[in-house]
């Protein structure tokens, strides 16, 4: 069946490289039926997974494309191209074919598929390079939001957010965040904009910057419905815990439902959140004896959740 496929393939080849050719009657190449015969072989060589010779297939097909300025089919052959790369397991090589195909829809004129295609390059390397996708994710959304397709520029906004918690790069978190809450302050999806304010409270306190912590909070009592809404009344007693170099409050606030059922991301920040002076828990009020267990076990589950997290976020 493969042998089958192939010599079809190379049938194809070989009437695309005729209909190139020039003669005194014809003086210039069919560029489309060429593009065609390569499309065809391109099919027949990945059905016979013969992925870098389908690669190639789709490499010239997209070159005649643009030889004939037909500049959509062409980005469409650049993005087969690397998904045939993706098969052989060489995803920077592929991210790279599908921005060069996202960069022409974008001149052909068709900015939704060009965000699209970004949006899969970046589904594609997120597992191999954090940063990569980040920047793939923040192209895509750029894109959506000049074309006023807001929510789907948020959506990948989320996403970058969430990749920038997990390497670390908390500034450019806070400002990823700040945007996602700006957006959905605009469509007005209030109880989102509250989540987003978690999110970055927690992001601002990991950076040890309690000022733009309690900042933040502050600046999202002025969104229709924050004031007095469960999140603020966490955020405060947050807040205040976290001030008083309280751990029992942080870590009862940090555990609660609205903290745990967030994005995996902002709920680990949540989990490993460890207050100034060493995140020791204050002594319950109670007998010497028991104090003294009651620390001992708190100081336990700190370093429990320590190690839990240790080879991630915290």
């Amino acid at each position: 069946m493969a042998a089958q496929k192939i010599n079809e393939a190379l049938e194809h080849i070989a009437k695309a490289d005729k209909y190139l050719k020039t003669s005194f009657l014809k003086w210039k190449p069919d560029y489309d039926s060429a593009a065609s015969e390569y499309a065809k072989a391109a099919v027949a060589f990945k059905n016979a997974k013969q992925f870098d010779q389908a690669k190639e297939a789709y490499l010239k097909e997209a070159e005649n494309h643009e030889n004939n300025k037909a500049l959509f089919h062409a980005a469409k052959a650049y993005e087969q191209a690397g998904m045939m790369l993706k098969e052989m397991h060489k995803l920077p090589e592929a991210v790279q074919l599908i921005e060069k195909a996202s960069m022409m829809y974008l001149e052909n004129g068709t900015p939704d598929t060009a965000a699209m295609a970004l949006e899969r390059a970046g589904k594609l390397i997120e597992n191999v390079n954090l940063e990569k996708a980040v920047h793939l994710y923040q192209q895509s959304a750029s894109v959506f939001e000049n074309e006023e397709r807001l929510r789907q520029a948020v959506e990948l906004l989320g996403k970058a957010s969430r990749l920038l918690v997990r390497a670390r790069r908390l500034d450019e978190a806070s400002a990823s965040l700040q945007k996602e809450k700006n957006i959905f302050r605009e469509i007005e999806n209030y109880p989102t904009c509250y989540k987003k304010t978690i999110a970055q409270v927690l992001v601002h306190l990991h950076r040890n910057d309690f000022v733009a912590a309690e900042k933040c909070v502050r600046e999202t009592y002025s969104i229709p419905g924050f004031s007095g809404s469960e999140d603020c009344i966490a955020l405060e007693q947050l807040l205040e815990g976290y001030d008083q170099q309280d751990q029992d409050q942080v870590s009862d606030v940090c555990c609660s439902p609205l903290f745990k059922y967030m994005d995996n991301d902002y709920a680990k920040l949540g989990l490993c959140l460890v207050v100034p002076g060493g995140g020791i828990k204050k002594k319950s009020p109670a007998s010497p004896q028991d104090g003294t267990e009651n620390s001992t076990a708190a100081g336990s589950q700190v370093e429990d959740d320590d190690d839990e997290y240790s080879r991630g976020l915290c």
